[in-house]
């Protein structure tokens, strides 16, 4: 049974730099089946862009694809280390209302944890891990 972020988080997270466009992270998005990309700064995580962030903050306002993420992006994020404890990473989510957490390592993202990684781990019956387990849905 997994004990740690790390046992379950998914590594090597997509990222993009916070000048690209919103283009470039919702490719990422598409290509790696993901739901958010890590923004980085110079390699280091400055935040997380997520496809609803592209389309209440992009589209909805009428901006283009070329919109730099970090127009897009949420920079005030949680995240954790690897060697946060599930029930830890578990209290934040809810004390936070967030989906995702960052596990970052010397400033930079080394996975990602998901509400449905979580949800897997701690109850595989349930319809929260049966729907995240499926594929095409990360």
């Amino acid at each position: 049974m997994a004990r740690t972020v790390a046992d379950v988080m998914t590594r090597h997270p997509a990222a993009v730099e916070a000048e690209q466009p919103v283009s470039v992270a919702a490719a990422l998005m598409r290509d790696n089946d993901a739901g958010a990309v890590i923004v980085n700064d110079n390699g280091r995580m400055r935040g997380i862009v997520t496809d609803r962030d592209i389309a209440v903050r992009v589209v909805a306002d009428d901006k283009g694809p070329q919109t730099p993420v970090r127009e897009a992006c949420s920079a005030s994020v949680e995240a954790v280390g690897p060697d946060t404890s599930i029930e830890q990473a578990v209290q934040l989510m809810r004390t936070h209302a967030v989906r995702r957490l960052p596990v970052v390592e010397d400033g930079r993202a080394v996975g990602m944890v998901s509400i449905g990684d979580l949800a897997m781990e701690r109850d595989p019956d349930s319809a929260l891990a049966d729907i995240s387990a499926a594929e095409g849905n990360r």
